[in-house]
């Protein structure tokens, strides 16, 4: 099974008359990835500001899509699930789902800590190859405080509200700068995907990574390989790279215990 996640920046690059919309180019980024599940953060599904200013196609730029952001960016055949988050003065964002496999009831559970940030997991089960996996996609706090105690939200629902051998992804960016969530995850029996090779995978600032906020952690399921995409138009389309994991099954799966 190949994982991504991918904070998107809501499509659109630049400030002021520096303003690009990139949501096109994300659309080809996301086929390139070529991923079972896609977990993606800051997605619109509607911003009234933005579709003005991007409503006509000029000479070399595309228009705002009509369709919302996790429809346009879905490869031909996935399934879409999105949620909101946040709602701003002339929109909103969440987080999406695109499944190359069937999807199940989606859920979502507002997890906001204060009243500045609007914070939200979406939950949804994937149908893969006959096992159903729980998907949480996750875009955590700015404030260390409100990350501790979403993570803890995170925590409490893998261990006490999904099936106790069903495998688990939670995927999404985590804003964990200061690498302090990892010990309230593993008692609910989730490991952070990594290899020898690449223990730690940086995808922050996308121009000169150094931070990895971007991460997947699993139940029942083993990292076999990880990798961040590189290069100019990557750095280009999002101030995040995007993040990329492959995983077998755990032999507790396989037996069905």
């Amino acid at each position: 099974m190949r994982v991504a996640t991918y904070n998107i920046h809501k499509g659109v690059r630049g400030v002021g008359p520096t303003k690009r919309l990139e949501i096109h180019n994300l659309g080809l980024a996301v086929e390139a990835l070529d991923a079972d599940i896609v977990c993606l953060q800051e997605v619109r599904h509607f911003n009234h500001a933005e579709a003005r200013t991007f409503s006509h196609t000029q000479f070399g730029h595309w228009s705002w899509p009509a369709q919302p952001q996790a429809e346009f960016l879905a490869p031909e055949g996935y399934d879409v699930a999105y949620r909101t988050n946040a709602v701003t003065r002339h929109g909103e964002h969440g987080n999406a789902l695109l499944s190359r496999w069937p999807l199940g009831d989606v859920g979502h559970h507002d997890v906001s800590d204060h009243r500045f940030e609007q914070r939200g997991l979406l939950h949804v089960p994937v149908n893969w190859r006959g096992i159903e996996v729980h998907v949480v996609v996750v875009h955590l706090g700015l404030i260390n405080a409100s990350r501790v105690r979403q993570t803890e939200r995170v925590a409490h629902l893998v261990s006490q509200h999904l099936p106790a051998h069903a495998p688990v992804i939670v995927a999404g960016d985590f804003n964990d700068w200061n690498e302090a969530l990892d010990d309230i995850l593993v008692p609910a029996g989730l490991t952070r995907a990594s290899t020898l090779d690449t223990p730690r995978a940086a995808t922050f600032p996308s121009r000169v990574p150094v931070l990895a906020l971007d991460r997947v952690y699993t139940r029942g399921l083993h990292c076999q390989n990880i990798m961040v995409p590189r290069g100019g138009a990557w750095a280009r389309m999002s101030d995040h790279l995007p993040l990329v994991a492959e995983f077998e099954l755990g032999e507790s799966v396989h037996s069905g215990r």
